[in-house]
């Protein structure tokens, strides 16, 4: 366009905006807040979106699409003004007029809060398969839980990580819309008899606890197309809000009692689930969104199919992530048979055709299993199908492998006075699929194996991936420059096409570009640092970043014990030649978690340690970034130089992280585990750095034994101080970390954070020299964001839709 035209444009949105501002605050424009700017931009993007939105679902109806649904626990959306913004491919110009209406756009974005609706890895992955669907145009949508108060918002106190009520609904949320009249009656508790109605035997479920599932639905914009498809969640919400009876008797706690047990289904994600208490509402809510959204899909399927059920496999996937909803199965039995009087084996055909599962972990603590006794209660209905289902499983493997009995009682669903909530889905599903390759060997060669001899050909790898458009163009705005006007802008819609970057590996103007880049990325994060936890760091250090879920296997502790470690040795030799290291470290420990929290205190415990010593000259620096979320995330994966991948080899089932790290040009340091062997796959050993135990010797230690950490101790002179740091004083006056000293000599090292020490130090090693030497890690930077156009998530959602959704 012409500048006359764009100016036109301008002054067309500069006039609905301040119109805007007036109709949500009753302020003219000199006077409004930067909430009410934020809210009157929100309510504009809506106006934007919703028209595409309804003609979506306008044009999916029309040409009969096969549509797919995400059922998860968690959807880590994370901020959605600037996506909506790029995506709608206004962003430039909301820019350009807010900067001349006198405005700060920066901070009205900011006004945002992160939706509290996951976690980790597990949630995001689902945002970015929601961002890449919707991008490709293909029709995929959510379906999980509005939790009112999230996970929780870490603070970090006297080095303690400290829990307190995430509300980032306090100000709402001006992306959904609720919809109370697609509402869902949720049914716990009471009795289950049959009768038999017109020669067909049927169920009825009678004096039940009835809860209420409202949806709010929130736009999943695609990038520069017309496609929006939906995300879907529901908040529980009792049928009569307030017993009036009770309230005039003088029970007032009485009166709002219901109102407070309904509603505490979507209070918050992962409840503690250490106790009966705690389990029994994980249950209650992994039954709630499931029998809602699949309530949801049959009577918005039968609306557009001349109220029948004809054909819903064929144009429906309901897609599983990990066993949270692996209730999906059964619950589907129950309306198939129970609402829409159907048999069995007609029901069980459409399940398994409309089912699919994608597994997350190898854990066996994170392979979900419940009570008999409290799903009878709680779901009777729901467990007498699931009981019928594994009838029928078992006696087809007597049938099919009549000697090896023992082995088919391994796969029962109902095992030890459990539901095996993995076996459900496996059973229930046409395809299950790991997410990555080596995660997916280990799922068939020994997680499942049991189940991959029975159904062969079930089995998939999917890798995962990760939305470039909200890792790499909106969070490193300044690299995608570089990118396009190396490479050009077509990139965008083809992440496979960042290979011309080699094309610049030997180019000396591109590599002080770059370098110009990540240092700008570094300071950002530095002044993060400055004014969030008032640590001080050279920007012009190695950025040596840690940022995930707190576990056991993922290591956070060889980390932290490397790091004391390195302060010895600056300690030993102040002159040590090195280059200066600034240790990250952020994610957040489950509430009931003790060693992870432990861990946490051990990381804070070495940071005041090391940060307050002046004899190390700032050569060494550790900072714990509290309160990790999607919006840190962004400023933190383009700073990275290092990305510490080094959980416990076979123990991660992919990672995403690893991937947001290298698309933004940080060096890999990790065990050959996850997704990280397919980083080495892609980029070159020369552009990685691994080390470790290998996952066939992990599994051979743990199956045979012959590790004995001890001994590890006994020859290592280095372990043998930093361990015993940990109980001597050296943290701390009073500070003692005996668990994790046990666990680590005590308790055998169950996760080979001894075993790993030294190659992990000589790795470390390794880093140190390849960064004093610029070139070559320019050069090794550069090639991780050329080579990673295969982690796009919509090179996932290919693989998924050419291997097992197959819409057409």
């Amino acid at each position: 366009m012409n500048s006359s035209e764009r100016e036109n444009i301008k002054a067309a949105y500069k006039a609905t905006f301040t119109k805007k501002i007036e109709e949500v605050s009753g302020n003219c424009l000199a006077d409004a807040s930067l909430l009410k700017q934020y809210q009157a931009l929100a309510e504009m993007v809506m106006e934007s979106i919703t028209s595409q939105w309804a003609k979506t679902n306008t044009l999916y109806n029309k040409n009969e699409s096969k549509q797919v649904y995400f059922f998860s626990i968690e959807f880590l959306i994370g901020r959605l003004m600037k996506s909506y913004l790029s995506n709608l491919g206004v962003e430039e110009l909301v820019q350009e007029c807010s900067a001349e209406m006198g405005l700060d756009y920066e901070a009205i974005l900011a006004q945002e809060s992160d939706p509290g609706l996951g976690n980790g890895g597990l949630g995001r992955l689902m945002a970015c398969y929601l961002d890449s669907s919707s991008a490709m145009g293909m029709p995929a949508h959510g379906n999980g839980i509005r939790y009112k108060y999230g996970l929780f918002e870490q603070r970090i106190i006297n080095g303690e990580q400290i829990e307190v009520a995430d509300n980032w609904l306090k100000n709402g949320y001006p992306f959904e819309i609720r919809n109370p009249d697609k509402s869902v009656i949720i049914k716990y508790y009471g009795q289950i008899h049959s009768e038999n109605i017109n020669g067909n035997l049927t169920f009825v479920h009678e004096n039940y606890e009835a809860i209420m599932a409202v949806p709010y639905d929130i736009p999943i914009k695609g990038y520069r197309n017309e496609t929006v498809n939906s995300l879907r969640l529901w908040s529980a919400e009792p049928l009569e809000a307030f017993d009036l009876p009770s309230f005039n008797q003088g029970h007032f706690l009485n009166a709002v009692r219901h109102k407070s047990e309904a509603e505490a289904i979507s209070q918050i994600l992962y409840p503690n689930d250490n106790g009966f208490d705690g389990k029994l509402l994980r249950l209650k809510q992994e039954y709630f969104f499931v029998c809602a959204g699949i309530k949801r899909i049959i009577v918005d399927f039968k609306r557009s199919n001349n109220n029948s059920m004809d054909g819903f496999s064929d144009k429906i996937c309901i897609h599983i992530n990990d066993t949270h909803p692996a209730l999906c199965g059964p619950e589907l039995m129950r309306v198939l048979m129970d609402e829409e009087g159907l048999g069995w084996e007609e029901s069980w055909k459409i399940t398994v055709a409309a089912m699919s599962f994608t597994n997350h972990t190898v854990l066996p603590e994170a392979l979900e299993k419940w009570p008999v006794d409290m799903m009878k209660d709680l779901l009777p209905r729901i467990y007498m199908i699931i009981e019928e289902i594994n009838r029928r499983f078992l006696l087809d493997l007597d049938n099919e492998f009549p000697h090896d009995l023992d082995r088919n009682h391994s796969l029962s669903i109902i095992r030890d006075n459990y539901v095996h909530m993995a076996s459900l889905a496996i059973v229930s599903s046409h395809s299950i699929n790991g997410v990555a390759t080596l995660h997916s060997k280990i799922l068939r060669e020994e997680t499942f194996n049991g189940f991959y001899q029975v159904f062969p050909k079930r089995f998939y790898s999917v890798t995962n991936g990760v939305s470039p458009r909200r890792f790499l163009m909106n969070s490193n705005p300044e690299l995608k420059t570089l990118i396009n006007d190396s490479i050009g802008p077509d990139w965008d819609h083809n992440l496979f096409d960042l290979k011309k970057l080699l094309n610049y590996i030997n180019d000396p103007v591109f590599y002080q570009k770059f370098d110009a880049v990540k240092l700008s990325n570094k300071v950002r994060l530095a002044n993060y640092m400055a004014r969030y936890n008032n640590v001080t760091v050279d920007p012009n250090s190695i950025f040596d970043i840690q940022v995930k879920r707190i576990h056991e296997y993922k290591r956070q502790l060889l980390n932290a014990l490397h790091v004391l470690y390195l302060y010895n040795r600056l300690k030993e030799n102040p002159n040590l030649e090195m280059a200066p290291r600034t240790f990250i470290f952020a994610g957040k420990a489950a509430p009931g978690y003790y060693y992870a929290k432990e861990v946490i205190k051990l990381i804070t415990a070495i940071a005041e340690l090391v940060n307050n010593d002046p004899s190390l000259h700032d050569k060494l620096k550790v900072v714990f970034l509290a309160n990790f979320n999607v919006s840190l995330a962004e400023i933190i994966y383009p700073a990275a130089n290092i990305s510490e991948q080094i959980s416990t080899a076979g123990k991660e089932a992919s990672g995403t992280g690893n991937m947001k790290f290298m698309m933004n040009g940080a060096i890999t340091l990790g065990t050959m585990d996850g997704a990280n062997i397919e980083i080495l796959d892609a980029v070159g050993p020369s552009n990685i750095v691994s080390f470790g135990l290998s996952a066939d010797e992990v599994h051979h230690y743990q199956k045979y034994g012959g590790y004995r950490s001890i001994d590890i101790f006994e020859q290592d002179p280095r372990i043998q101080q930093v361990l015993h740091q940990l109980i001597d004083g050296t943290l701390g006056y009073g500070l003692s970390f005996q668990a994790i000293y046990d666990s680590l000599l005590l308790y055998n090292d169950g996760y080979f954070v001894l075993k790993d020490f030294n190659a992990y130090a000589d790795a470390q090693n390794q880093v140190d020299h390849l960064f004093r030497n610029p070139t070559i890690w320019t050069k090794m930077s550069i090639s991780n964001v050329a080579n990673s156009g295969i982690f796009s998530s919509d090179r996932s959602i290919a693989d998924y839709q050419r291997e097992i959704w197959k819409i057409i």
